[in-house]
């Protein structure tokens, strides 16, 4: 360990004299201390100006047998220790520190401290001890990494602190390797998913950080960071049905599949790879300096592959499958919490389109998302701001051209994405039930309209058609509020009719059909949209009170080619219109884009039209033109 031979540590009486001797002029390098424990640290001069000793010297006045007492107990700590000049150098070593070295005291005198403890090797570890020998800090504390005389890794607790009366420092050296590894096993446990013994939730956040932090990613670096978020199908059935036992025993086998898998596809042996179990069946694949997308589309497909093949497992054959979430992108600029929601949308993208696949995550769809959150996040204080309007597409009769009626069609101005149609909104207000508030404002507002044109063409009063949504009758009484908006109005039940899509009102009893008998006996017509296109059971036409039956567009479609026309399609449209009429329903045409359309659906039957050859939907100011007699096609 350096240093010269001695036969034995002198008394501290003696050390603390030969210290305080010592006359050394404050001499600092132009550099600074910063260079390494070999460089000269600048003491301060022990010698007052009048060359006497100071007074608070340590030793003088002191009783012999206080200080052999000092030197004994400094010798017997079990607390390994060394007086140190402001030098740096040791002066004394106990028997402690020599145990912990592997040296016999006496040979560490004069050896440079720093060098005993490695506290040269950071540089802000070194600039801070240099402090305290200076007298400029009070105390260093640090944890070292040291080399026991066995070749064993011994972490040790290092302070360094001023001696009391003294121009000298005291370093303590407490071995805390038990400590340590009680921490470490306790991080571990911490850290750990106890059934797959995979990283947990919270050691993959902490990963997940440490690899966005681009200040601390290596030279020749991509930058990127892709990961693969999955859960499994059908797990919550292995848990009902066989137990939580053998779910736990599937999760491990899981678990050790997708370490397998990311092993195999070379990150393993890089390490820069995270496989982790996030809670339930929820797992995570962290890849750290991806490749890109492509990259991660492999690993994903590997991992469906993997987990398709059957478990064994307690003597049941069990199949899985799972479906993945995967986003890859620069890590510059990436948040954990961005990246985590991107990964759980693009997850319930794969869920959405049909399970036990992989699905990379689409910012254009993404895009789609976020305007439809959006949407849903205003669309309650939109309709008290006034935001939505009411345009009307005309119905008329294929016989002789009239306009007997209209179909309200409501818009949504929206301050941000502008003028959005029915599909955009009306999906959102189901889901959130405020199409209960704005199923009742379109009634009214339509409903007042209708009253004007009655008022301004009482010869050829025209009906309003009103779409109403299944939850407009299930959570409003819509019996109640029809009644009080034709009061309020002054509008003649037969002048309105409410229509309700076929898969609405199929099956309908108890409150529904209560609602529509009582809305019929009101006066007020019932027409079924889109008719055709749902269940198509035609037996509970006979039990509803339902006055109209418009035909979905699709089977318009066939009737645009007078050349080569579909004949399905006009068996199909013809058949409905004559069984309709049998039971005394009127039947409507919608998508109607062409005089050849109109002539053939009115030579089939159909009472009424609705399309662009008539009119596009138009402001309720331009319905008033519209009302006189059509051409007929």
């Amino acid at each position: 360990m350096g240093g010269r031979p001695q036969p034995a540590g002198p008394p501290l009486r003696d050390l603390y004299e030969t210290s305080a001797l010592r006359e050394r002029a404050v001499s600092e390098s132009p550099d600074g201390p910063g260079h390494g424990p070999g460089s000269t640290v600048p003491t301060v001069t022990e010698r007052s100006a009048t060359g006497r000793r100071s007074r608070t010297e340590p030793g003088v006045g002191r009783p012999a047998s206080e200080v052999r007492d000092l030197q004994a107990a400094f010798n017997a700590a079990q607390l390994a220790m060394a007086v140190v000049d402001r030098e740096g150098k040791v002066i004394s070593a106990n028997q402690a520190l020599g145990a912990l070295l592997g040296a016999e005291p006496a040979r560490l005198t004069d050896e440079p401290a720093a060098d005993l403890v490695g506290l040269g090797q950071d540089s802000r570890t070194w600039a801070a001890y240099c402090e305290v020998l200076r007298g400029r800090s009070e105390r260093l504390r640090c944890t070292q990494r040291l080399k026991s005389p066995d070749g064993h890794s011994v972490w040790a607790d290092v302070t360094v602190a001023p001696l009391a009366d003294s121009r000298s420092v005291l370093m303590s050296v407490a071995d805390i390797s038990d400590r340590r590894d009680l921490q470490a096993r306790l991080r571990h446990l911490q850290m750990h998913d106890p059934v797959t013994r995979l990283p947990n939730r919270a050691l993959f956040f902490e990963r997940l950080a440490a690899a966005l932090d681009t200040s601390v990613h290596p030279r020749g670096s991509t930058g990127r960071i892709g990961l693969c978020y999955l859960d499994l199908d059908g797990f919550k059935a292995v848990n009902d049905t066989l137990g939580h036992r053998v779910g736990d025993q599937l999760l491990s086998a899981v678990a050790q599949r997708l370490a397998h898998c990311a092993d195999q596809a070379g990150y393993g042996r890089r390490g820069g790879h995270l496989v982790a179990r996030l809670g339930g069946d929820e797992f995570a694949l962290l890849v750290e300096d991806s490749t890109g997308t492509e990259q991660l589309s492999a690993l994903a497909g590997s991992v469906l592959a993997t987990l398709q093949r059957p478990f064994e497992l307690a003597g049941q054959r069990l199949s899985i499958s799972a479906s993945i979430g995967v986003v890859e992108r620069v890590a510059a600029g990436t948040t954990a919490t961005a990246l985590m929601q991107a990964a759980d949308t693009t997850l319930y993208w794969a869920k959405a389109d049909g399970k036990a696949r992989w699905t990379l995550f689409d910012p254009e769809r993404n895009a789609h998302r976020m305007t439809r959150q959006a949407l849903a996040s205003t669309l309650r204080p939109a309709v008290e701001h006034g935001e939505f309007t009411l345009e009307y597409q005309p119905l008329v009769g294929l016989g002789d051209g009239s306009v007997r009626g209209v179909e309200a069609l409501v818009r949504w101005r929206h301050p941000q994405f502008g003028t959005l149609a029915p599909n955009r909104f009306i999906g959102l207000a189901e889901e959130d039930g405020s199409i209960v508030e704005l199923g009742r404002w379109v009634l009214e507002t339509a409903c007042r309209q209708a009253r004007r044109w009655q008022l301004e063409h009482p010869d050829a009063p025209v009906f309003v058609s009103v779409n109403v949504a299944v939850r407009q009758v299930w959570d409003s009484d819509l019996v109640a509020d029809v009644a009080g908006i034709l009061e309020s109005t002054g509008l003649p039940p037969e002048l309105l009719q409410l229509e309700l899509t076929e898969s609405a009102v199929m099956g309908s009893a108890g409150r529904p059909l209560q609602a529509l008998q009582a809305l019929s006996d009101m006066g007020v017509s019932i027409a079924i949209d889109d008719f055709g296109t749902g269940y198509s059971n035609l037996a509970y036409l006979s039990r509803l009170p339902v006055s109209t039956l418009k035909l979905d567009g699709s089977f318009v479609q066939g009737f645009r080619d007078e050349e080569h026309p579909n004949p399905a399609d006009e068996t199909i449209v013809e058949a409905l219109v004559q069984l309709a009429h049998r039971l005394g329903l009127t039947v409507t045409a919608e998508c109607v884009e062409s005089a050849e359309q109109a002539d053939r659906l009115r030579r089939i039957g159909c009472d009424t039209g609705q399309g662009w050859f008539y009119s596009r939907p138009v402001p309720a100011d331009r319905v008033s033109a519209l009302l006189g007699p059509h051409p007929a096609p």
